[in-house]
């Protein structure tokens, strides 16, 4: 069975929806989109009207490379308000044979939040730590012979409302939300290596209207905060200092701005049009000196903010999101951090941007979400995937591998 999963990360600044196959433990994608977002402030739902119609702009590209309709998805919601605990669920193994399924593991996991979560709270993780097939501890229950299983789980909870309206928005134009979770969960499957599995580390995603901070111990999102910085607050300074209309300062900081000076040109000079009207030349060294003082001081809060999170010895820091991908980005980031911070880097052919780190990594976490529980589940079914296979013939699915038959006209960047 082909396993073909959607995931969608819904910014302010812009909307995230990717498409992939897992294959032979492998992520392909097979459609990727980035849609200017309205309606979102700080990723929660302010105007639905606003909102929705750039849903159904997002899906339609997706749509049309794909040529069937995507009708579900998974969805990266805000960390802000969450709360983590460990608890443990029993569960009596009562088939014939007494052998452990995946069932037994979701009824186990059930088992553990059982009156412990309030009615104003959703669940969006929900991680094993140990199992127990009667009175031995193993790795993998599946398949194990036993009469009781037990299992330790560490629990993240967020308000409802931090899910809701968005799983609202996705409802009204017929999209289904099978499963979401904290986008950072994302960014740490897109970006796990072998040795985060035992250590403690530090995730930041800074986008464009916040900063999410999120601590992992041994691959367990255990804690997080949200600051309210991101490259909008890049836009309001650079409309300050050169007194141009927001829409103007979106412009110089895309045209103009690195995150560091090294490099940038006095004499590299674009003309804007200030509040009043009046023309007004600004160098790429200029727009480059207001953009870096403030991502400057916005790694300095989160390296304290850092520290108020965790007290425990930090192994690895990594920053993603679409404000890592301005040039110069890693020179102030060494400047602030010295080598304890690295850019992670997304790598898929069709979504190499860290603007997706989230949406890609989502489709990794659920996949590895499923292989725990010992599931197999796709969100296309066969006629569908046949669908894919022959529309425009745009996609062929080999018996070895998709990737290498995809091409890159797909891809929107």
């Amino acid at each position: 069975m082909r396993k073909i999963i959607a995931s969608i990360d819904i910014g302010s600044n812009f909307i995230k929806l990717v498409v992939g196959e897992i294959f032979k433990n492998r992520l392909n994608i097979l459609a990727a989109s980035s849609t200017p977002s309205l309606g979102i402030s700080k990723g929660f739902v302010v105007d639905p009207q606003a909102l929705i119609p750039k849903l159904e702009e997002a899906f339609q590209k997706c749509e049309n490379i794909l040529g069937v309709k995507i009708s579900k998805v998974i969805l990266g919601v805000p960390s802000e308000n969450s709360e983590f605990f460990l608890s443990e669920g029993i569960t009596t193994i009562t088939n014939e044979d007494h052998v452990i399924k995946g069932q037994d593991i979701i009824r186990a996991m059930q088992a553990s939040t059982y009156n412990r979560i309030d009615n104003d709270r959703e669940i969006v993780s929900i991680k094993p730590t140990s199992y127990m097939v009667d009175e031995e501890k193993t790795k993998s229950p599946i398949g194990v012979e036993g009469e009781k299983l037990s299992v330790k789980c560490l629990v993240g909870t967020v308000p409802r409302k931090n899910a809701y309206s968005l799983v609202k928005c996705l409802n009204q134009i017929g999209v289904q939300v099978v499963d979401f979770t904290i986008g950072s969960i994302g960014d740490y499957f897109e970006f796990q290596k072998e040795m985060m599995k035992d250590n403690v580390g530090i995730f930041v995603n800074m986008g464009y209207s916040k900063t999410e901070i999120s601590v992992f111990n041994k691959g367990l999102l255990t804690n997080s905060e949200t600051l309210e910085l991101g490259s909008k607050n890049i836009e309001q300074d650079l409309s300050y200092v050169f007194k141009v209309p927001l829409k103007e300062a979106k412009e110089i900081k895309s045209h103009l701005c690195a995150a560091h000076t090294r490099g940038t040109s006095a004499s590299l000079k674009e003309k804007f049009t200030t509040k009043d009207g009046e023309s007004i030349e600004i160098s790429e060294y200029e727009a480059t000196e207001v953009a870096s003082s403030r991502l400057e001081e916005t790694l300095k809060i989160v390296k304290k903010q850092i520290n108020h999170l965790t007290k425990k010895e930090i192994h690895y820091i990594m920053i993603t999101g679409g404000i890592s991908e301005m040039t110069n980005f890693s020179v102030l980031l060494e400047e602030v951090f010295g080598r304890s911070a690295k850019v992670g880097t997304t790598n898929e052919i069709g979504v190499r941007n860290n603007m997706y780190s989230t949406s890609v990594g989502l489709l990794k976490y659920y996949e590895d979400k499923l292989r725990g529980r010992g599931q197999n589940y796709s969100m296309f079914d066969e006629e569908e995937i046949k669908d894919m296979c022959t529309i425009n013939k745009k996609i062929s699915f080999g018996e070895n591998s998709i990737l290498g038959k995809l091409f890159g006209y797909f891809f929107d960047n």
